[in-house]
């Protein structure tokens, strides 16, 4: 029996709501543990399973973890276990987590080998690992591929800095080249590297521990090497994608919400793209405050042409917003092209929003045109089931919006991605009950 969300849609809400930690950040920092074997504090850390397994399967390693306050944990990495690698534990844990790829990196940095079991996760098109694994390869890495136990077995007893031109500006594999470049010799130069904010505040984590990484912030990262890395203290940033996903419930529900601590200055062009949707929304403080409306107009170019919003690697508009601005254009006034650019099915979802009432034309795998309703007809509620953490969310806040009763299945796929997410709704007023 799976867990399911039933919501009865169509109310305004109202008051304050806090958005969790990020995710993304978490599981690249709380994998940087394994560099040092002194203690690390990481707070602000979300209660979420995919950051939850990776605590998890850390513990299993060997690292004495212990939870000190409600979203606070210290991590000693002193002595790791290296025969769990070969385990069925470690198999059938880090293969059910996207997130286990990150510990690979800091492994090799500081115990010059590493097993991977081959990752599982999210289903929105080919994922892959390539860029992390020809990046290890060009610090002098070694790794081989065994279809009988499907493990990768890295060995990398003798990293080196070098030149890395990156395929494409992955986050994860930026991060995960970052991690194992600290502890080569020499002198590693990273270009076209990611440069989103989770991976900003990775690398100046991991300066705090005696790192040398200058660049940060921009596409061009200068590692030199050190031997040897201590402990730290570290802040999590609040999630960028959460924030988005508020400012789109508000809208579409005609709401007055706050949302707190947002660290407006690391939201990029994200308060932009939904201000191009016709959102009113200020700052006050570090909080951003939405006021009630019933009313929103995409603009237009200064041609006249329709808006088009689509996602780019950072600073550009994150791809994991892409499935909440297309939910919040259905109830705007305008037309709006949304093209998705990195994943192939993310838009698959889109056929959910039809049975509810949108108006969209899918134009291909990676475009979807959205005909503003302007709130004159409100959707209407149905069943469906969540394909991935974002179109989960998109699809709540649709249902929220809704008239009537809706029922969202496979709502794990949501909870993988955003904490007690029917708790703080309902402190907003929302009518959603977990069956």
């Amino acid at each position: 029996m799976t867990n399911a969300f039933v919501i009865n849609g169509g109310k305004p809400l109202k008051g304050e709501i806090t958005p969790q930690g990020a995710k993304n950040e978490a599981l690249q920092v709380i994998s940087a543990v394994l560099l040092t074997d002194q203690k690390v504090t990481i707070s602000n850390i979300p209660d979420i399973k995919d950051v939850n397994k990776l605590i998890e399967l850390l513990g299993d390693m060997g690292v004495i973890v212990e939870k000190t306050t409600a979203d606070t944990y210290t991590f000693i990495a002193k002595d790791i276990d290296q025969d769990f690698f070969q385990s069925e534990t470690f198999k059938s844990k880090g293969g059910g987590l996207r997130g286990s790829i990150m510990i690979v990196g800091p492994l090799l940095a500081r115990f010059g080998k590493a097993s991977i079991p081959k990752p599982g996760g999210d289903k929105i098109g080919r994922r892959r690992l390539d860029t992390h694994f020809l990046g290890f390869e060009k610090l002098g890495a070694q790794f081989n591929y065994n279809p009988a136990d499907g493990f990768f077995n890295v060995d990398a007893s003798n990293l080196k800095g070098t030149y890395i031109l990156l395929d494409e500006a992955s986050v994860t594999g930026t991060a995960n080249i970052v991690m194992a470049a600290v502890l080569a010799k020499g002198v590693t130069t990273i270009y076209n590297a990611a440069c989103e904010p989770y991976l900003q505040q990775l690398c100046k984590m991991l300066n705090r521990m005696g790192a040398k990484i200058s660049g940060i912030g921009s596409n061009l990262l200068t590692i030199e090497g050190v031997d040897y890395l201590g402990g730290t203290d570290h802040r999590l940033l609040p999630d960028m994608i959460e924030i988005g996903s508020f400012i789109g419930l508000a809208a579409m529900t005609g709401s007055e919400i706050t949302i707190k601590d947002v660290k407006y200055p690391e939201l990029g062009m994200i308060p932009d793209v939904f201000k191009r949707l016709g959102i009113k929304l200020e700052l006050r403080g570090d909080d951003i405050y939405i006021p009630a409306q019933d009313h929103y107009e995409i603009e237009t170019f200064i041609d006249g042409s329709i808006m088009t919003v689509a996602d780019a690697p950072w600073p550009g508009f994150t791809p994991d917003l892409i499935s909440i601005v297309l939910v919040v254009a259905i109830q705007a006034k305008g037309s709006v092209l949304i093209h998705q650019k990195m994943f192939e099915s993310r838009l698959f979802f889109v056929d959910k929003l039809l049975d509810m009432g949108a108006q969209i034309i899918l134009c291909d795998p990676h475009r979807a045109t959205v005909i503003g309703l302007d709130k004159q007809v409100q959707l209407r509620g149905i069943s469906m089931t969540s394909p991935d953490i974002r179109a989960g969310v998109a699809l709540l806040i649709a249902a929220l919006s809704a008239q009537g009763q809706s029922t969202i299945y496979n709502i794990e796929q949501i909870e993988r991605g955003y904490q007690h997410i029917d708790d703080r709704l309902k402190a907003l007023g929302a009518d959603i009950t977990r069956i």
